[in-house]
């Protein structure tokens, strides 16, 4: 349920929350960056997140060389290389745009077991300042889908099996032309990571994405929407599109 903690900003388009998400990002980062030798950052890829990185990769006030960058899943079964991969998608849009101190990208390509206890030890080497994320049309947070999510996961990176209505959107945002080419199963960085964060910055954009909104502000917090449990972060900011936040409630912009 929304609450007076929760930081909810809504714009005419995606463009302009997109923005104004990097722009807050961008805020947050020059207030601590003098005092951290480094500054962790967890990213998502998905179109919903292009118009935020587009902002930040041209930023000259983040102190790059003090930033070490994640992402949160992965598909599993793509061949290496493929545009798909969500590590292809950050290396064009911001990786390789900006002279960061390292970032770590998820290998799916080989001992999948290994890959997961050697992702899960970076992540948990010291504390995440900051998880840039969306919400899925089911409501997922990264792979996190209803059927797998759980608040209480005790694992940091797993194995899932992606969810239909969660590869029927892999459609919908154009990243594969059918369904029958979307990957099945993918690595997920858990909820229990993601949300232990110090600081959430969460872009939500167009119309398929406005039952899952609705159902992350206004519905219980709860599994069967995974986004819900954002609702009581201490300090995360949403950043919406008039056509994701329609059904909460009219808005005008």
């Amino acid at each position: 349920m929304i609450n007076n903690q929760n930081d909810i900003n809504v714009f005419a388009t995606g463009e302009l929350a997109g923005k104004a998400a990097g722009k807050a990002v961008e805020d947050y980062l020059v207030s601590i960056q003098d005092e951290r030798q480094t500054i962790r950052i967890i990213f998502a890829a998905a179109p919903s997140q292009t118009a935020m990185l587009d902002y930040l990769s041209s930023s000259k006030l983040i102190a790059w060389h003090k930033i070490e960058a994640f992402h949160m899943d992965e598909y599993l079964g793509l061949p290496e290389g493929a545009e798909q991969h969500f590590a292809e998608y950050l290396k064009r849009n911001l990786f390789l745009k900006v002279p960061l101190k390292a970032y770590h990208l998820i290998n799916t390509q080989g001992n999948i077991e290994k890959e997961k206890a050697k992702y899960s030890k970076l992540i948990n080497t010291a504390a995440i300042d900051i998880v840039c994320l969306g919400i899925g049309e089911n409501g997922h947070i990264a792979f996190n889908d209803p059927p797998v999510a759980d608040f209480n996961d005790p694992e940091t990176l797993k194995v899932v099996t992606l969810d239909e209505e969660c590869r029927i959107q892999q459609v919908n945002d154009k990243c594969f032309e059918t369904l029958g080419r979307v990957p099945k199963k993918a690595l997920t960085l858990t909820i229990p990571t993601l949300v232990k964060s110090e600081k959430l910055f969460c872009v939500v954009l167009g119309p398929t994405k406005s039952e899952a909104v609705k159902n992350t502000l206004t519905g219980p917090v709860s599994e069967a929407c995974p986004a819900s449990i954002l609702t009581q972060h201490p300090d995360c900011a949403f950043y919406f599109d008039k056509e994701a936040y329609k059904k909460v409630k009219k808005v005008s912009v």
